[in-house]
């Protein structure tokens, strides 16, 4: 499994989140990275849908309130992350 990396679409940020960008991208992959691998530690034979919400579940656990209610992640992403961890063998890559 690669390391999932959140990527801001700077068109979609006010002024102030184009200049918080660089480390809110930090913080959001650091959260997903960490649940990532919460979540495929703790995999015991889940389905890709209840992987992808344990996904989402954990990053946001791991971020500021604010943070964390405002993270909307790529659906189609998360999901190519939760069958990484629940098919490991199929990911190229």
């Amino acid at each position: 499994m690669s390391e999932p990396h959140v990527t801001l679409d700077p068109d979609s940020l006010g002024p102030v989140g184009r200049k918080l960008r660089e480390p809110l991208e930090e913080q959001l992959s650091s959260a997903l990275q960490a649940a990532a691998h919460r979540v495929k530690d703790g995999y015991a034979g889940e389905s890709v849908d209840e992987v992808q919400v344990r996904l989402i579940e954990e990053t946001r656990a791991g971020l500021h309130p604010d943070v964390a209610a405002g993270f909307q992640p790529d659906p189609a992403e998360i999901r190519r992350l939760a069958e990484a961890i629940v098919n490991p063998a199929s990911e190229t890559g």
